[in-house]
């Protein structure tokens, strides 16, 4: 008999509800609700829509009635929390993380500290980060963090209110820069630097933990059993890269969304002047490795400059700025994806063209223009990540293996085997789903591990081979771009 699970995997701008049906020897999915998530800017701060989404969890839960299932795994961003009262209420829905309020924090922070962040918890200093989002809650609002009872970030925060269980799973606690690095415990010393309370966040739990059944009020109203809510690897990367469907220990992969993450999984972390100098990131992952990896602008990039175009009344899809795109000169203009100006919300096309006006390449105008620059910019700060990472860990690497949404832009996918010069293994889109089912899977104790979980994604779910081309025309865009971004 099929053991159905279901996974709910909320991403920057949509979330889904996925039941994933597991035989014995292949995982389907069924996609049973999607939805929007969509920030709002209110008096000044930029908030997400918690209740919002809890009301499409909700919904999403009622959707899988008809097909059931055993257990619920949830997984979101990274780095944003909840604040909740004494009485367990939310105080507030949670900021953004591109809210300006952590604006020129890390700096301070760090100065005020005395201490180099990244050393002592070997994650890449981001002023996105949580510490920074408190330390600036605590300057600014002291009241709330003396008011709130408990912090709980946002796999966390789903979780609480589907079972009233508060924790702290590893691999979303890795993402707030506040665990002593390689060890899965919250820094006292560092929180009492910020401002924070030692017992802000709940005691931290590895991925795979059960929460418990769904609170009864809520099999009350949807009608539903009493499903197990597992703590599942909460951090979406985590839980993509645990269905990454490569068959070596040391393989290399791009998972690919609003952010790409790119990078390798350890057994340690590795922290020192080197991968300080690059930025690498030692994140937790499921079993207690370590993912190696880089955060880079992803999909955000042509996400925006979409919205922009819509903004002005062309509402071209992502295939059709593909196809545009293709129609244009190659390397014509180049940026580097994750300058600082391209980090905010807004016209992302007429910064684009600011930039290459002052790096002296004339303005992209066209919208097949500003998307090629996007795309082949983004291959190319692919091969630049790769080739550092390959130095730190002194690893030969062979295929690469992409996974997210941004396999499903193929001229994204041979751009990047194109710049990379090497094999691209594109797989599923849903890979941080089926990563959160596979975690669900090995907790109810129906696979045995990471690597079955890793069989399992190739069984099922078979890779697209994309082949480098053109590799000459890519090394001569590799010094324009080198040029334009060092």
């Amino acid at each position: 008999m099929s053991r159905n699970v279901m996974a709910f995997d909320f991403g920057a701008s949509s979330g889904r509800a996925i039941i994933g049906a597991f035989d014995g020897a292949k995982i389907a999915l069924k996609e049973i609700h999607r939805f929007d998530n969509n920030p709002v800017f209110l008096r000044g701060t930029y908030y997400w829509d918690f209740l919002n989404l809890y009301h499409e969890t909700l919904n999403g839960l009622s959707a899988g009635r008809e097909s059931g299932f055993d257990s619920i795994g949830v997984d979101t961003w990274g780095v944003d929390f909840g604040l909740l009262d004494k009485n367990g209420d939310l105080m507030q829905n949670p900021v953004h993380y591109r809210d300006a309020r952590t604006k020129g924090m890390a700096a301070e922070l760090q100065e005020k500290a005395g201490l180099d962040l990244y050393m002592r918890t070997g994650i890449e200093t981001m002023e996105i980060n949580t510490i920074f989002q408190l330390y600036a809650l605590a300057k600014h609002r002291p009241d709330m963090i003396s008011q709130a009872s408990c912090a709980l970030l946002m796999p966390d925060l789903f979780g609480y209110f589907l079972t009233g269980v508060r924790t702290a799973e590893y691999s979303i606690a890795s993402t707030t820069q506040m665990l002593k690095a390689g060890s899965g415990q919250w820094d006292d010393e560092l929180a009492a630097v910020a401002g924070i309370r030692g017992d802000l966040f709940p005691d931290v739990v590895l991925p795979g933990a059960e929460l418990g059944a769904l609170l009864p009020g809520i099999q009350r109203e949807l009608n539903l059993g009493g499903a197990r809510v597992i703590s599942v690897a909460g951090h979406d990367t985590e839980s993509a890269i645990a269905a990454v469907p490569a068959c070596d220990e040391d393989f290399f992969y791009i998972s690919c969304g609003t952010w790409s993450l790119m990078g390798t999984e350890l057994k340690a972390p590795i922290i020192n002047q080197d991968t300080a100098r690059m930025a690498v990131t030692n994140e937790g992952g499921y079993g207690g490795k370590i993912a190696f990896l880089k955060n880079l602008a992803g999909m955000w990039l042509l996400q925006e400059t979409r919205r922009q175009y819509i903004r002005e009344g062309k509402d071209y899809s992502f295939p059709e700025l593909g196809e545009l795109a293709m129609a244009e000169r190659p390397f014509a203009y180049l940026i580097d994806p994750d300058a600082g100006e391209f980090a905010a919300p807004g016209d992302l096309p007429g910064r684009i063209r600011e930039y290459c006006i002052r790096t002296g390449q004339g303005a992209p105008e066209r919208p097949g223009e500003v998307a090629r620059c996007i795309y082949e910019s983004t291959a190319l700060r692919y091969r630049e990540v790769f080739d550092g990472i390959s130095a730190l860990t002194g690893k030969e690497y062979g295929r690469v293996h992409m996974v997210g949404g941004g396999t499903k832009a193929e001229i994204l996918c041979q751009m990047t085997a194109n710049a990379l010069g090497r094999e691209l293994a594109a797989g599923a889109s849903e890979t941080t789903a089926i990563g959160n089912i596979a975690v669900q899977l090995i907790s109810l104790g129906e696979i045995s591990g990471l690597s079955e979980a890793r069989a399992l994604t190739r069984a099922s779910f078979p890779e697209t081979i994309y082949s480098p081309k053109d590799e000459r025309a890519w090394s001569e865009a590799l010094e324009k771009f080198r040029s334009l971004v060092l």
